[in-house]
């Protein structure tokens, strides 16, 4: 899958600017793959596309196959007669304020549903009808998990009455003819997802521009596929989990990182010939070219924390049959377009799985500046190339922050390097592109630099920073920054390194 040496770019759409509190997936990200596209990159990035809850966290969705409904461009709606424009609440910010979007997003959409309930005309419906036989295997499911949520105040699943919690088939026959109405409406949402999300994949291909999709591992206790398929999870008799997810003290963490998302029962999904997962990676590699599948460890061994400890330091490492599901599925796809989070702590055993099966790992630039052994180095990475470096990722503070804050050995140690490769720096301004400059020359098929760094921002601008639960996922460009000087400085870059995207 990486063939030639390219680059691009890590954005999620939350993050595209416009008229609206959140970004979407209308004219914004189509300008954005225009300018992408002058600047010679042929690479998008993307977080988890889900539908996200309590924290905003792409990575603890609500299912495992939906679509984020926020994302949906209102534009679009009004396009297609199906909402008046002004009945859409015009409220730009430079921030995404998720509280706000929550209270402008379900009601918006309602009234769209009511629109097209009016208006649409037989081949739509039609459409719509097709995308719900192709994909009910799950959105049966999540329309009724939605709807049954929303009837009892957001709670999660192991909140309702028990008939519902154990899904007991008189109790879901009632709540699917009670609730008619409501999994329609969300049947839909989940349709109008996938058609803006195809158009915009769509318009990314006729540009060169392939698409980089996100799996978290492990999927939030409280979603669509542990309420559905609970016998696939470390759960208990009375559907609690025994063990959940995380990782030991590590760079990011002094205590580890208690995640707490449900265990898998291997054991279940083996003897299921892996069936869930493979539905999984199937419809990933139907929305997308490339799947970053996150904390790729957790197929060889994962940190099990017994259910209730106040920190992940009380975890230890159990087996993961990675090996024989990976076997399984190269057996029935054939290729595997899959790239390993291969971060943290990595064992050999989890490098020879991602060997075995040729998988691309990780390389991050600002790990890298501890000592000439270092693995994120430019001149350790592997002969063959099969890797993508980046300056950072969105757990990362940017790289400009990063220098700021950075211990001063680490950037005398970088200032030396880069000297050595010809690259200048002076000072932490100058840090975002130096390192994307090493990135560009360093042997690894494929460099993304997220946004901010392009962008040259700091601190201020940082995505995410694990552990903390609030106040994350909410960075916004602004819609002068993509410029035609930062495209071409981009585009002259990529074609000194022989990264610039063919045709």
């Amino acid at each position: 899958m990486l063939e030639e040496r390219a680059y691009g770019i890590l954005l999620h759409p939350t993050s595209f600017p416009g008229r609206y509190p959140i970004g979407n997936l209308g004219d914004e990200a189509r300008r954005f793959l225009g300018w992408l596209e002058r600047a010679g990159g042929a690479w998008w990035q993307v977080l988890p596309l889900g539908p996200t809850g309590y924290g905003d966290s792409p990575y603890q969705s609500f299912s495992a196959f939906a679509g984020n409904p926020y994302l949906i461009d209102p534009d679009g709606l009004v396009a297609r007669s199906w909402l008046d424009g002004a009945e859409v609440m015009a409220t730009s910010s430079e921030r995404v304020d998720y509280g706000l979007v929550y209270r402008w997003a379900w009601p918006m959409l309602r009234r769209a549903h009511a629109g097209f309930e009016r208006v649409a005309g037989a081949e739509e419906r039609h459409r719509l009808a097709a995308f719900e036989r192709e994909h009910a295997d799950w959105l049966e499911d999540y329309a009724l998990f939605m709807a049954i949520k929303s009837e009892h105040g957001g709670a999660p699943w192991w909140l309702w009455p028990a008939p519902l919690k154990h899904r007991e088939a008189g109790a879901l026959a009632e709540a699917r003819e009670r609730l008619a109405a409501d999994t329609a409406f969300h049947r839909w949402t989940q349709w109008v997802f996938f058609e803006q999300w195809r158009a915009l994949l769509d318009e990314a291909h006729r540009r060169g521009i392939r698409v980089i999709g996100d799996m978290p591992i492990f999927v939030a206790r409280d979603s669509a596929d542990v309420w559905a398929h609970p016998g696939l999870f470390q759960l208990d008799e009375r559907l609690e989990p025994v063990a959940v997810a995380g990782v030991p003290p590590d760079y990011f963490s002094p205590t580890g990182q208690l995640w707490g998302n449900p265990l898998y029962d291997w054991k279940e999904l083996e003897r299921t010939g892996f069936d869930w997962w493979l539905r999984r990676i199937r419809h990933a590699l139907k929305i997308a070219d490339l799947v970053r599948i996150d904390h790729f460890r957790g197929f060889e061994s994962y940190w099990a924390i017994p259910a209730g400890s106040p920190t992940a330091e009380s975890g230890h490492w159990e087996k993961a049959p990675g090996e024989r599901f990976f076997q399984k599925l190269r057996d029935e796809l054939g290729s595997l377009p899959i790239l390993a989070e291969d971060l943290g702590l990595i064992t050999p055993e989890v490098e020879a799985l991602r060997d075995r099966f040729g998988l691309a790992g990780m390389k991050v630039l600002q790990f890298a500046f501890t000592g000439p052994d270092n693995p994120f180095l430019p001149h350790n990475y592997p002969p063959s190339g099969n890797c993508v470096v980046y300056t950072g990722t969105h757990d990362n503070d940017t790289t400009r922050g990063w220098c700021n804050s950075a211990p001063p050995e680490e950037i005398a140690f970088m200032r030396d390097y880069l000297k050595q490769r010809g690259i200048g720096f002076e000072s932490c301004q100058d840090a975002p592109w130096a390192l994307m400059t090493l990135a560009m020359q360093s042997g690894c098929r494929l460099a993304i630099f997220p946004l901010q760094d392009v962008l040259g921002l700091g601190s201020e601008a940082r995505m995410n920073y694990p552990s903390r639960p609030e106040g994350n996922w909410a960075w916004r460009y602004r819609h002068e920054g993509l410029t035609e000087e930062l495209a071409g400085r981009l585009r002259r870059l990529a074609r000194e390194t022989g990264r610039a995207r063919r045709g």
